[in-house]
Parts: C-alpha cells; sequence; structure tokens
C-alpha cells in the first residue's frame, strides 16, 4: 500500500478511477483502431506533404498516445478512497476553507487531484502553488505562495474537513 503523503499517488473516488480507466480502455483499443483507419484513409488520398487531412490525424493520433500515457501514469499511482486524514489538518480529500491575510475574502475548496473535477466545488490541486504551500498545515497556521507574477499572497487557514460529497 503507497504511504498517503507519497507525492506520486492520486487518490481517486471510485467514480473518477472508473471514468479514467474506462476511457483509457476506449483509447488504447478502439481509439487507437480508429485513428489507424482514419491516417489509413488520407494516406490513399496521394500525396502527403499537401494532405491536410492525414496531417490532422497524424496530430490527432499524438495527442491521442499523450492522453493514453498521461492516464496509464494516473491510473498506476492511483488509490481509490480515501486519503487518509485528520480533520484540522490539510491534505488531498480534504474540504478547506481559507482567508486571504489583509483581506476578509474566504474561499472554500476541496484539495484534490485536478481528474476530480466533477465534484460540486472547486478544486485545487495539492500540487499547485497554494496547494503545497498549504498541505499539511493546521486550522489557524498560515502559509505563504508565491503567486505567478512573483508577488507572495499568505492565507490563514480556517478550516479542514474530510469531503463527503454532494
Amino acid at each position: 500500500m503507497a504511504d498517503s503523503r507519497d507525492e506520486n499517488v492520486t487518490w481517486l473516488t471510485q467514480e473518477a478511477y472508473d471514468r479514467l480507466k474506462a476511457e483509457y480502455e476506449y483509447l488504447s483499443g478502439p481509439g487507437r483502431v480508429d485513428i489507424a483507419k482514419k491516417i489509413e484513409a488520407a494516406r490513399e488520398e496521394g500525396d502527403l506533404r499537401e494532405n491536410g487531412g492525414y496531417h490532422a490525424a497524424k496530430d490527432e493520433q499524438g495527442k491521442m498516445e499523450a492522453r493514453i500515457f498521461h492516464l496509464r501514469q494516473i491510473l498506476d499511482n492511483a488509490q481509490v478512497g480515501e486519503a487518509p486524514k485528520a480533520e484540522g489538518v490539510v491534505g488531498p480529500g480534504m474540504t478547506v476553507t481559507i482567508r486571504f491575510v489583509g483581506d476578509d475574502e474566504e474561499v472554500t475548496f476541496l484539495l484534490a487531484s485536478r481528474e476530480e473535477s466533477g465534484a460540486p466545488i472547486d478544486v485545487y490541486s495539492p500540487k499547485s502553488p497554494l496547494g503545497a504551500a498549504i498541505n499539511g498545515k493546521k486550522v489557524g497556521e498560515k502559509a505563504t505562495y508565491s503567486l505567478p507574477n512573483g508577488r507572495q499572497n499568505t492565507v490563514e487557514i480556517l478550516e479542514a474537513v474530510p469531503y463527503i460529497g454532494n
């Protein structure tokens, strides 16, 4: 069993795992057959240098192979179910509420893999600058992270509770 703190582990719900596995199985099976047929049909049209359909099909094939590779990595490193959680400590699978220091604005989101994007609340990746800064922090603690423009932003952890879904 993988350690819940292992950076390579992607925690997924059963639903997300099943959806990704079905996409992988389609792309690596029937999807590859379909794109090979498109390439062959375009190849039969003649001169490949000026054959837009051929180049489009080859481009589509490259994107599909990249997606297959990405899905295989996620599925190989996936842990299905709930990551071990401690209420009050930020980690993947937790609903987190933060306040931006110097501002009254509060934001609540799920800290999880982008593959969980079907959640009814915003999803922030643990690998994002904010996610990485708050991961492991306790309620009441502050964390500082860098914005894309190089400026620093500080947030205070207000709440961290296990995500329970809809």
